[in-house]
C-alpha cells in the first residue's frame, strides 16, 4: 500500500484547506483510513479516522466542528476539509491505512506527510 498525501501549505488563522491521500492499493475499499498530525516537539496524533464503508467517522476533540473526513472508494482518496484553522493545528499532517476494522487502532501504512501552516 502506498499514500500520497498534498493539500498542505500556508494560511492565516480561519482559513481553510483540504488535504487528500491517494492510495496505490487494488481493495481500497477494504482499509480503514486515518489523518494524523506531529507537531513540533510533540507527539503524534490521530485527527480524524473513517471506517472502509464510512459509516463511522472519529474526530479528535481539537478539531470536531472544524474538520470533515471523508473518502471515496471509487477513486482511492480520502480527504480532509480544514476549516477555522488555528495557529496550534500547524503540524506535519499523514495519511494512515489499516486492514482492520476501527479508526481508533494501530495503522500499518504511512504517507509521506504533508505541511500546514497556520499563522496568526
Amino acid at each position: 500500500v502506498q499514500l500520497q498525501a498534498s493539500g498542505g501549505g500556508l494560511v492565516q488563522a480561519g482559513g481553510s484547506l483540504r488535504l487528500s491521500c491517494v492510495a496505490t492499493v487494488r481493495t481500497f475499499g477494504i482499509y480503514t483510513m486515518g489523518w494524523f498530525r506531529q507537531a513540533p516537539g510533540k507527539e503524534r496524533e490521530l485527527v480524524a479516522g473513517i471506517s472502509w464503508r464510512g459509516s463511522r467517522i472519529y474526530y479528535a476533540d481539537s478539531v470536531k466542528g472544524r474538520f470533515t473526513m471523508s473518502r471515496d472508494n471509487t477513486k482511492n482518496t480520502v480527504n480532509l476539509q480544514m476549516n477555522s484553522l488555528k495557529p496550534e493545528d500547524t503540524a506535519v499532517y499523514y495519511c494512515a491505512a489499516d486492514e482492520r476494522v476501527g479508526v481508533l487502532n494501530d495503522y500499518t501504512y504511512w504517507g509521506q506527510g504533508t505541511l500546514v501552516t497556520v499563522s496568526s
